[in-house]
Protein backbone atom coordinates (compact mmCIF):
# COMPACT_ATOMS: atom_id res chain seq x y z
CA UNK A 1 0.00 0.00 0.00
CA UNK A 2 2.80 2.41 0.82
CA UNK A 3 4.46 1.82 -2.56
CA UNK A 4 1.28 2.99 -4.36
CA UNK A 5 1.01 6.05 -2.11
CA UNK A 6 4.67 6.87 -2.73
CA UNK A 7 4.24 6.45 -6.50
CA UNK A 8 1.20 8.72 -6.52
CA UNK A 9 3.02 11.29 -4.39
CA UNK A 10 6.01 11.25 -6.72
CA UNK A 11 3.73 11.59 -9.74
CA UNK A 12 1.93 14.58 -8.21
CA UNK A 13 5.23 16.23 -7.28
CA UNK A 14 6.62 15.64 -10.77
CA UNK A 15 3.52 17.18 -12.37
CA UNK A 16 3.86 20.17 -10.08
CA UNK A 17 7.51 20.60 -10.97
CA UNK A 18 6.80 20.38 -14.70
CA UNK A 19 3.95 22.91 -14.41
CA UNK A 20 6.10 25.30 -12.38
CA UNK A 21 8.98 25.00 -14.81
CA UNK A 22 6.62 25.60 -17.73
CA UNK A 23 5.17 28.70 -16.08
CA UNK A 24 8.63 30.06 -15.28
CA UNK A 25 9.87 29.37 -18.80
CA UNK A 26 6.88 31.16 -20.29
CA UNK A 27 7.78 34.30 -18.35
CA UNK A 28 11.53 34.29 -18.95
CA UNK A 29 13.66 35.57 -21.77
CA UNK A 30 12.64 37.85 -24.61
CA UNK A 31 9.30 36.20 -25.36
CA UNK A 32 6.52 36.40 -22.82
CA UNK A 33 3.67 33.96 -23.27
CA UNK A 34 1.13 36.21 -21.53
CA UNK A 35 1.91 39.04 -23.97
CA UNK A 36 1.62 36.60 -26.87
CA UNK A 37 -1.67 35.24 -25.52
CA UNK A 38 -3.23 38.68 -25.13
CA UNK A 39 -2.12 39.56 -28.67
CA UNK A 40 -4.09 36.52 -29.79
CA UNK A 41 -7.05 37.67 -27.70
CA UNK A 42 -6.96 41.06 -29.44
CA UNK A 43 -6.59 39.40 -32.87
CA UNK A 44 -9.68 37.31 -32.19
CA UNK A 45 -11.64 40.39 -31.12
CA UNK A 46 -10.50 42.16 -34.30
CA UNK A 47 -11.42 39.16 -36.45
CA UNK A 48 -14.96 38.99 -35.11
CA UNK A 49 -15.33 42.77 -35.21
CA UNK A 50 -14.32 42.57 -38.86
CA UNK A 51 -17.15 40.13 -39.54
CA UNK A 52 -19.67 42.47 -37.94
CA UNK A 53 -18.15 45.44 -39.75
CA UNK A 54 -18.35 43.64 -43.07
CA UNK A 55 -22.02 42.92 -42.47
CA UNK A 56 -22.71 46.47 -41.31
CA UNK A 57 -21.06 47.90 -44.45
CA UNK A 58 -22.89 45.51 -46.76
CA UNK A 59 -19.64 43.81 -47.77
CA UNK A 60 -20.97 40.55 -46.37
CA UNK A 61 -24.51 39.27 -46.57
CA UNK A 62 -26.54 39.67 -43.39
CA UNK A 63 -26.77 36.34 -41.59
CA UNK A 64 -28.33 36.36 -38.13
CA UNK A 65 -26.42 33.25 -37.02
CA UNK A 66 -23.12 34.81 -38.10
CA UNK A 67 -23.97 38.09 -36.35
CA UNK A 68 -24.89 36.29 -33.14
CA UNK A 69 -21.77 34.11 -33.25
CA UNK A 70 -19.39 37.00 -33.90
CA UNK A 71 -20.97 39.24 -31.26
CA UNK A 72 -21.09 36.42 -28.70
CA UNK A 73 -17.45 35.60 -29.35
CA UNK A 74 -16.42 39.23 -28.83
CA UNK A 75 -18.39 39.32 -25.58
CA UNK A 76 -16.77 36.08 -24.42
CA UNK A 77 -13.29 37.31 -25.30
CA UNK A 78 -13.91 40.55 -23.43
CA UNK A 79 -15.12 38.58 -20.41
CA UNK A 80 -11.97 36.44 -20.20
CA UNK A 81 -10.28 36.44 -16.82
CA UNK A 82 -7.47 38.97 -17.16
CA UNK A 83 -5.24 37.64 -14.36
CA UNK A 84 -3.45 35.18 -16.66
CA UNK A 85 -3.04 37.59 -19.56
CA UNK A 86 -2.38 41.02 -18.07
CA UNK A 87 0.42 40.19 -15.65
CA UNK A 88 2.07 43.09 -13.88
CA UNK A 89 5.60 43.56 -15.17
CA UNK A 90 4.61 42.91 -18.79
CA UNK A 91 4.07 46.54 -19.71
CA UNK A 92 5.63 48.30 -22.65
CA UNK A 93 9.38 48.53 -22.14
CA UNK A 94 9.46 45.63 -19.68
CA UNK A 95 8.28 42.87 -22.01
CA UNK A 96 9.09 42.43 -25.67
CA UNK A 97 6.29 43.36 -28.08
CA UNK A 98 4.09 44.76 -25.32
CA UNK A 99 2.17 47.99 -25.82
CA UNK A 100 0.43 47.77 -22.45
CA UNK A 101 0.62 50.99 -20.47
CA UNK A 102 1.33 50.87 -16.72
CA UNK A 103 -2.15 52.37 -16.21
CA UNK A 104 -3.54 48.87 -16.77
CA UNK A 105 -2.29 48.01 -13.29
CA UNK A 106 -2.45 51.40 -11.59
CA UNK A 107 -6.07 51.81 -12.76
CA UNK A 108 -7.15 48.17 -12.64
CA UNK A 109 -10.80 49.08 -12.02
CA UNK A 110 -10.88 51.35 -15.05
CA UNK A 111 -9.20 48.69 -17.18
CA UNK A 112 -11.73 46.09 -16.06
CA UNK A 113 -14.55 48.53 -16.81
CA UNK A 114 -13.19 49.02 -20.34
CA UNK A 115 -13.49 45.29 -21.01
CA UNK A 116 -16.95 45.29 -19.45
CA UNK A 117 -17.96 48.10 -21.83
CA UNK A 118 -16.84 45.98 -24.78
CA UNK A 119 -18.65 42.93 -23.43
CA UNK A 120 -21.85 44.97 -22.99
CA UNK A 121 -21.59 46.51 -26.46
CA UNK A 122 -21.00 43.14 -28.12
CA UNK A 123 -23.78 41.44 -26.17
CA UNK A 124 -26.19 44.14 -27.36
CA UNK A 125 -25.53 43.14 -30.99
CA UNK A 126 -26.65 39.56 -30.37
CA UNK A 127 -30.09 39.35 -31.92
CA UNK A 128 -29.57 42.36 -34.22
CA UNK A 129 -32.35 41.96 -36.75
CA UNK A 130 -30.75 43.55 -39.80
CA UNK A 131 -27.71 45.27 -41.26
CA UNK A 132 -28.71 48.66 -39.82
CA UNK A 133 -28.94 47.21 -36.30
CA UNK A 134 -25.50 45.64 -36.69
CA UNK A 135 -24.13 48.99 -37.84
CA UNK A 136 -25.65 50.77 -34.86
CA UNK A 137 -24.09 48.23 -32.51
CA UNK A 138 -20.74 48.57 -34.23
CA UNK A 139 -20.60 52.19 -33.11
CA UNK A 140 -20.64 51.07 -29.48
CA UNK A 141 -18.16 48.24 -30.07
CA UNK A 142 -15.77 50.56 -31.89
CA UNK A 143 -16.18 53.20 -29.21
CA UNK A 144 -15.34 50.70 -26.47
CA UNK A 145 -12.23 49.55 -28.35
CA UNK A 146 -11.09 53.11 -29.06
CA UNK A 147 -11.58 54.29 -25.47
CA UNK A 148 -9.56 51.37 -24.10
CA UNK A 149 -6.76 51.74 -26.64
CA UNK A 150 -6.44 55.46 -26.03
CA UNK A 151 -6.07 55.02 -22.28
CA UNK A 152 -4.28 51.68 -21.92
CA UNK A 153 -2.31 50.99 -25.13
CA UNK A 154 1.05 52.59 -25.79
CA UNK A 155 2.45 53.65 -29.17
CA UNK A 156 3.90 51.14 -31.59
CA UNK A 157 7.47 50.19 -30.74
Amino acid sequence: MQKTFTSKTVAVLMCGMVATAGFAASHAGGENKSVEARHHQMQMIAYHTGILGGIAKGEMEYDSAMVDAAASNIASLAAMERATLWIEGTEQGAAADSRAKPEIWSDAEGFAAAFEDLETAASAVVGAGDTAAVGAGMGDIGGACKACHEKYRGPEN
